[in-house]
């Protein structure tokens, strides 16, 4: 038996509130003109939001009224003064990747992981994080005595063979509050883990609830937040390899992001069609280039030989054609993980 851990953040956490907001403002161009291409950073700290960045699209959008909303939604009350810095693509990347071209909008690598301990085709402690940030963001908007701001960690015994999850030693939460009725949100807390882990026949050894003692003050008066800070959480919360560019604020042309999705596509499917364990998938692009440079499948069975035909599916055009990524649905992916099933 051997210790692992993995993390995840809630949605009120700086970091990801920035990547909601990046891919807030995404959505609304994606549904004004769908070519739109976009590549958009937000930071936010200290009563400031700025948003700076690319955008190059036939569409008009209100960005001080999505940051405004996006922020209503996560539950921050306070007042911001947020500031517009966005600027126009370079007409040099757009040479290669518009969309008679359909050239890659960057180069680089992105993974794709799938494995059978669940249903989603996830790892088990992955998961469960996945069902408390989503939980806990539901129960925040009943309980007063619930902040936004948080995060989740388990630190699990698993196998030695097959990385399979046995049982939780920390269950650490640390979650904003009142701190007027600790006593009753702790227990909120610890129930809805429980409750949770059962369904998984998981038991939990010992919970860290706000180890330091206190978590009054969070979001932006605490922390700044930056988009795209939260790759391995985004990805999978390190169970698998991470590429190196991050999702958020970035059109279905850039490779980073589309790229990452049919990445962990090919891997569900390997893992059906040879009953596999785990698989785990690498792509590879140079810009400007439609077919991708490489792709790399190994399992538990070992290397998976990689079909020709592979190559033409995995070009940005036909990613986006296959997943259907000229939809506004980014946003919600920036809220709990981009591989929820």
């Amino acid at each position: 038996m051997k210790l692992y851990s993995n993390e995840i953040v809630f949605r009120g956490h700086p970091d990801k509130v920035c990547d909601q907001i990046s891919d807030a403002i995404l959505d609304e161009y994606l549904k004004k003109d769908k070519f739109s291409r976009c590549a958009i950073e937000v930071m936010g700290g200290k009563g400031k939001i700025f948003i700076t960045g690319e955008v190059t699209s036939k569409a008009k959008v209100n960005v001080i009224a999505v940051v405004k909303r996006v922020l209503k939604d996560v539950g921050y009350q306070e007042e911001y003064e947020i500031i517009n810095n966005l600027g126009k693509q370079s007409k040099d990347i757009a040479l290669g990747t518009n969309k008679e071209v359909g050239g890659a909008g960057d180069q680089g690598m992105m993974f794709g992981y799938a494995c059978n301990d669940t249903k989603e085709l996830l790892p088990t402690a992955m998961v469960i994080l996945q069902k408390l940030s989503m939980w806990y963001d539901e129960e925040r908007k009943r309980c007063p005595y619930l902040y936004s701001d948080g995060k989740a960690q388990i630190t699990g015994y698993y196998d030695d063979d097959d990385m399979k999850l046995q049982k939780i030693k920390y269950f650490t939460i640390s979650y904003q509050n009142d701190e007027l009725h600790r006593d009753e949100t702790d227990e909120k807390i610890k129930q809805k883990c429980l409750e949770i882990c059962k369904y998984y026949d998981i038991e939990i050894e010992e919970f860290l609830i706000n180890p330091t003692g206190k978590f009054l003050i969070g979001g932006f008066n605490a922390d700044a937040g930056l988009t795209g800070r939260k790759i391995v959480v985004d990805s999978y919360q390190s169970f698998a390899k991470v590429g190196g560019g991050a999702f958020s604020g970035k059109d279905p042309s850039k490779v980073d992001r589309s790229a990452a999705y049919k990445a962990r596509e090919i891997a569900k499917q390997f893992l059906i069609k040879y009953n596999l364990k785990w698989c785990s998938v690498q792509l590879s692009y140079a810009i400007g280039i439609e077919k991708p440079l490489a792709i790399y499948i190994n399992s538990n069975l070992g290397d998976i030989k990689v079909d020709e035909s592979l190559y033409k599916k995995c070009t940005p055009n036909n990613i986006i054609k296959d997943l259907k990524l000229y939809k506004p649905l980014y946003e919600q992916k920036a809220r709990f993980g981009h591989f929820l099933n």
